[in-house]
């Protein structure tokens, strides 16, 4: 390379760097910023209403996954602390799951209409995101709980004979995080079958594959990067959530994300907010870890 082509190259990479500067600028105090002084909040010790003191203790760290005794100061489990974090992980993944059996059929569907009708169905499914999630959180509210509609029809058709008790448990948790993020399963499933190779399958038949087959070894090896994607969109948001757990869940079903905001309110325990942000943001980077290893796998068997 000659001295006048290096240093056209030079030039083009400081206008580059020039141009991306209000972007890493934004990146650095609207994202790594909150979370670096999380970081340090997270070393810190509590003030008696709310705060830190800056002097540094890893209590809030231990006290994320272990509790002090007041009395003789023994370490035991916080088991509501790991209850409410087995719960998260366990509701994020029913989700991931069920919005996968239930968006895939859909996203299939969608797929193998004509053009029109596929227009018009994306269309339906992308309905939901022109309502704010609050909104669409009371709406499932005001279904499920004891005078709410689906008691009301059930109790109309004779099938029960009292109202079912759904509201404030699990299972609407459950529920209102499957409406609110099935639409983040099918869009991803449909773009990765939209790209399907409709005659695979015929290919499959000719050398007497069973359906079954077709389905594992044919079409889901194929999709796969769509169901990975549809994954992580469904999986990461649900693992933070606070609005459905807190309007659905109540008091007594909280996840992660509305213990986090009762450390920074009522509980006035600033430092081990902070541990437990930091930490839900290592679960949600392992988690990414693991999904973009699946994702660059090859073939049907990794």
């Amino acid at each position: 390379m000659s001295a006048g082509e290096e240093k056209t190259a030079r030039s083009e990479t400081r206008s580059m760097w020039l141009l991306s500067t209000p972007a890493l600028i934004i990146l650095i105090f609207a994202a790594a910023g909150p979370l670096l002084i999380m970081l340090v909040y997270s070393f810190l010790t509590p003030g008696k209403y709310g705060n830190v003191i800056w002097e540094f203790s890893t209590d809030a760290w231990v006290s994320t996954v272990l509790t002090r005794d007041i009395f003789d100061g023994t370490l035991s489990l916080a088991d509501a602390h790991l209850k409410i974090f087995w719960r998260s992980v366990k509701l994020s993944l029913i989700t991931t799951l069920f919005t996968f059996l239930v968006g895939f059929p859909t996203a299939w569907f969608i797929a193998t209409r004509g053009e029109r009708n596929r227009a018009a169905l994306l269309f339906l499914i992308t309905i939901p995101f022109w309502t704010n999630l609050l909104i669409r959180t009371f709406a499932i509210n005001q279904i499920i709980r004891t005078e709410g509609m689906l008691n009301t029809f059930l109790l109309w058709l004779g099938v029960i004979d009292e109202p079912l008790i759904l509201l404030y448990t699990d299972f609407a948790v459950f529920i209102g995080m499957t409406y609110v993020y099935l639409p983040l399963m099918v869009l991803p499933l449909f773009a990765a079958i939209d790209r399907f190779d409709m005659r695979l399958i015929e290919a499959a038949y000719d050398l007497y594959a069973s359906r079954w087959q077709v389905l594992r070894k044919v079409i889901l090896p194929i999709v796969k990067p769509g169901i990975i994607a549809g994954s992580i969109l469904v999986f990461i948001p649900s693992l933070g959530a606070y609005v459905t757990p807190r309007i659905l869940g109540g008091g007594r079903n909280m996840m992660i994300g509305n213990f986090i905001e009762m450390q920074f309110g009522p509980g006035r325990n600033w430092p081990l907010g902070a541990a437990l942000s930091v930490l839900l943001l290592v679960i949600v980077a392992a988690a990414l870890i693991v999904y973009t290893r699946a994702a660059t796998k090859e073939g049907p068997h990794g």
